[in-house]
């Protein structure tokens, strides 16, 4: 467990990298912390609607600026991720999840039957499809902020970044047609020294103006 002081102040320490420095690398032991973040976000009916393209390719990175809005920081941060979202959800995934719990349970998977048609139910009648890539989006941002803040605890920087083209990102990286799409990326590596943002006060409204308390 970490103290209450510590939380705030590496949540205060945070912000949205602007220059990374590309000599610094993540170290394999603290990559693997950061993709077990990634696994074990939280999803609505337990369901993981995504995928994580983690890119440490240079050459790959390069490729990726250009559809960034020339943002460098997608090619100088130790690795990227790209977050993916399921495309068009349904039975076959809810199948594969319910087959997995009960995998990792120890049960049958007709036990789980009534959990299943539950999640069936909810998630493909008409009404939830046609707003169903939505949903999943929904969700990679809840792994998004999981996987940022579990960095931001480790002293690792990130910039999360919806400005990109994601039917290029999709492209270069091999998603098209794949049934995944990319929804967002976020650089993660260290400040360059000369970043002047990290210096810059945060900006946030008072508690009063954002929390109400019932």
């Amino acid at each position: 467990m970490i103290s209450s002081e510590t939380l705030i102040q590496q949540l205060k320490w945070r912000y949205a990298v602007k220059k990374f420095d590309p000599t610094r690398k993540i170290s394999p032991n603290d990559w693997t912390a950061l993709e077990q973040s990634l696994v074990l976000a939280p999803s609505s009916f337990g369901l993981q609607p995504w995928k994580f393209i983690v890119i440490t390719d240079q050459a790959v990175k390069d490729r990726l600026v250009a559809h960034s809005w020339n943002q460098r920081q997608v090619a100088d941060a130790s690795h990227t991720v790209v977050f993916a979202y399921k495309e068009n959800l349904g039975e076959v995934e809810i199948t594969r999840h319910v087959n997995r719990t009960a995998e990792v349970r120890g049960v049958e998977p007709t036990t789980l039957d009534k959990f299943k048609m539950s999640i069936v139910g909810a998630m493909t009648h008409p009404a939830a499809q046609e707003k169903i890539n939505d949903w999943a989006i929904k969700q990679v941002y809840i792994a998004l902020g999981s996987f940022m803040t579990a960095a931001a605890m480790m002293g690792i920087d990130t910039c999360p970044m919806e400005g990109l083209q994601p039917a290029m990102y999709d492209e270069v990286l091999g998603l098209t047609g794949s049934g995944y799409a990319t929804a967002v990326a976020c650089p993660a590596g260290y400040r360059s020294a000369d970043d002047k943002y990290a210096h810059t006060p945060k900006v946030r409204f008072k508690p009063q103006d954002v929390i109400t308390r019932i």
